[in-house]
């Protein structure tokens, strides 16, 4: 892998796999958010990538109107890339995933590159009280569901997205959906540069053995060249790991309270901005430098901040 001439630091805010009485430090309402938004992005994250949730119990939703709340508050706060969700959670509809992106029109979209059953409920392991009802019943229930993101689907949202100029996160979860994507760029419904965002450590999805990664970055390099953007998502306990890996190796990092709770064994992390602060000291230690948001939209073909409909 060549070096790359700085690395591109994303940060996932809240997502909707963990839930709230997991961390008392993970964001639930929009001002939370946007706050945590900003404050990762002051720590050196380019790009932080958003979801929503329920103010009031903190249950995953696509609601528009949220959305704006925060996207509104970090446009007014800091220069980041704001990267909408498309995924939300596995049991919303196709159109209620979309619906954010279509009107907000955001530089970046996340988008998952096929299905996938993702199994979240080894997470009940961890003796803990529950807050809200929802909770455990979500986290039970994902052992039964499929997370659809069918060929139909995606070119659905790469076209409706693509309209406004909106450009992709593609988060793929094993090799098939690298060659998902190889797919739809033959058929030229994508564009280079392509920002794939490798996720590792997910039960349903690839593992988190350097050899997965190794073997996930053969594959991409070989597929995209010089199209690619790579960049890696370690879930839970691999994530400075394998952020580490990725930097040794020439790729860009994503951090975040989406991804793990954590800063180390048994310490959770306090804020987004303390894990991007972990990571930024993991790439100075290695003497990589960090890219700038607008460094970031250079290198992704980014339309610009300035364009967004808020």
């Amino acid at each position: 892998m060549k070096p790359t001439p700085n690395v591109i630091i994303s940060c996932a805010i809240t997502g909707s796999i963990h839930t709230p009485s997991m961390s008392p430090y993970l964001p639930v309402t929009p001002d939370e958010i946007a706050r945590s938004a900003i404050e990762a992005s002051k720590a050196g994250a380019a790009i932080v990538h958003l979801h929503v949730r329920r103010p009031e119990d903190g249950y995953p939703v696509q609601d528009v109107g949220l959305f704006r709340e925060v996207v509104t508050q970090i446009r007014e706060g800091c220069d980041a890339i704001i990267n909408l969700t498309t995924g939300g959670a596995s049991f919303m509809t196709i159109d209620e995933r979309l619906e954010p992106a279509v009107q907000i029109q955001p530089e970046l979209a996340s988008l998952n590159m096929g299905s996938i059953s993702i199994n979240l409920s080894p997470m009940l392991r961890r003796d803990r009280e529950f807050r809200f009802e929802w909770e455990r019943r979500y986290l039970e229930d994902s052992a039964g569901m499929v997370f659809k993101n069918s060929f139909k689907d995606i070119e659905h949202i790469l076209r409706r997205c693509s309209d406004h100029g909106t450009r992709f996160e593609f988060e793929c979860y094993d090799i098939g959906h690298l060659y998902n994507l190889a797919y739809f760029v033959e058929r030229q419904i994508i564009k280079p540069p392509f920002f794939v965002q490798s996720v590792f450590g997910l039960l349903g999805g690839i593992g988190a053995h350097p050899e997965d990664v190794a073997h996930m970055y053969r594959t991409a390099q070989r597929l995209f060249g010089s199209d690619l953007v790579w960049s890696v998502l370690g879930a839970g306990k691999g994530q400075m790991r394998l952020a580490a890996f990725s930097a040794l190796n020439g790729g860009n990092v994503r951090v975040g309270l989406e991804d793990s709770l954590w800063v180390g064994p048994g310490r959770l992390a306090e804020s987004n901005a303390a894990q991007v602060t972990q990571v930024r000291g993991l790439l100075d230690g290695l003497a990589l430098p960090i890219a700038s948001p607008q460094q970031a939209r250079e290198r992704l073909a980014l339309k610009g901040a300035d364009t967004l409909a808020i």
